[in-house]
């Protein structure tokens, strides 16, 4: 199993270049405001792609908290992005695309 993103800037219509971002684990048993175990940092390549966020994960809750302000370098509406995912299937590759801009940002399971 693998996770993964790709993010891209609305506003400049290419891939978001040097994002930082954070993936992490929700600890059995907690809640989801208050349990998370950070995994790994990383920021987009010149394609705002990170393709080696996690490797060989359990299933579980996960995040992934993008830096949006740091890379936007404006003050935005949404400072930071974070995305809560459920991993079912441990064999399966999961894919989570960000477009976004300093007012707005949508995402999807991607392939």
């Amino acid at each position: 199993m693998s996770i993964s993103t790709h993010v891209l800037d609305a506003v400049t219509g290419r891939p978001a270049v040097g994002l930082e971002l954070a993936l992490g684990q929700l600890a059995p048993g907690q809640r989801v405001r208050d349990g998370w175990h950070e995994l790994a940092r990383r920021a987009t390549d010149a394609d705002g792609r990170v393709t080696d966020l996690a490797g060989d994960v359990e299933a579980g809750v996960y995040r992934i908290v993008f830096e949006t302000e740091a890379y936007l370098k404006v003050e935005t509406f949404y400072p930071e992005v974070v995305l809560v995912f459920r991993v079912v299937d441990p064999a399966a590759r999961y894919h989570v695309p960000l477009l976004l801009s300093p007012f707005a940002y949508s995402t999807y399971r991607g392939s």
